[in-house]
């Protein structure tokens, strides 16, 4: 896709991958809306983003407010007239919560609705709204970042993997819709990348992931660069995690004792 004035929304994109995002695509040229929770980082995004593109802006949002971030979607697509990329970067990570549940008879699923509703709906949200007008003009495209733990579930993320799960199902079968009016939906995996909630990952007990499912910000942001509007759903960064389903398939056993250990 040639992204010279492509019109692109960036969600999470006050730091890490979303940032990242939000700028290579503003200095291949297109113009970009970054949107996040905290205004503080997107006032300095904003000014980096324009000295490559003048046009594009930031606007504080929490996605998972539904009718706000929708709202700001038809704003966007009122000033420009289109919205040709939208990236569903947004997401938080395993809350406590969800791990510590184990009194009997004391289930709450706050946790757990709280992730999906920054992590899944969201994103639904967003594509469901940029769909309409993508498949009018016969253009445009969506890239919902999910993770190798939607494929691959540990003991130690249920509620996160869940939600990417859900999210990496729900690009796929919308997908097959949109591609027949030139609307292309993509799923991208990025491996483990070390920004703030990777890191946290770690701190809080996850083992540092092998070298072969490392990646770093730019080498995810190119990658996201090359393929969006290409045939291909999935964008993956890392070949490894996609033999995860296979080996649980024809392995159960080893497969689980795996991801037991590496778990700790």
């Amino acid at each position: 896709m040639d992204l010279r004035e492509k019109v692109a929304v960036v969600t999470g994109a006050s730091s890490g991958l979303g940032r990242r995002f939000a700028l290579d695509l503003a200095r291949s040229g297109a113009i970009v809306t970054g949107l996040a929770r905290r205004a503080e980082l997107l006032e300095s995004l904003g000014q980096e983003m324009r000295r490559s593109s003048p046009r594009s802006w930031t606007v504080a949002c929490d996605v998972s407010d539904i009718d706000r971030f929708t709202a700001i979607l038809g704003e966007i697509e009122d000033r420009h007239g289109r919205i040709d990329i939208l990236v569903n970067n947004a997401a938080i990570g395993e809350p406590r919560a969800a791990r510590s549940q184990s009194e009997r008879g004391a289930v709450d699923l706050t946790p757990y609705r709280s992730v999906m509703e920054t992590n899944y709906f969201a994103a639904v949200a967003g594509t469901l709204a940029v769909l309409p007008g993508m498949r009018e003009r016969h253009s445009g495209a969506i890239v919902n970042v999910s993770s190798d733990s939607g494929r691959a579930p540990s003991p130690r993320e249920v509620a996160y993997a869940a939600s990417k799960a859900a999210l990496s199902a729900f690009t796929e079968g919308i997908a097959f819709e949109a591609e027949t009016n030139g609307v292309h939906l993509h799923v991208l995996y990025p491996g483990w990348v070390p920004t703030a909630m990777g890191r946290a990952a770690v701190d809080d007990g996850m083992p540092i992931p092998p070298k072969m499912v490392r990646c770093t910000e730019e080498q995810v942001s190119q990658l996201l660069l090359t393929r969006v509007g290409g045939p291909k759903i999935d964008i993956d960064a890392t070949w490894l995690a996609r033999l995860a389903p296979v080996a649980r398939a024809l392995f159960p056993t080893a497969y689980r004792k795996g991801v037991r250990r590496a778990a700790g």
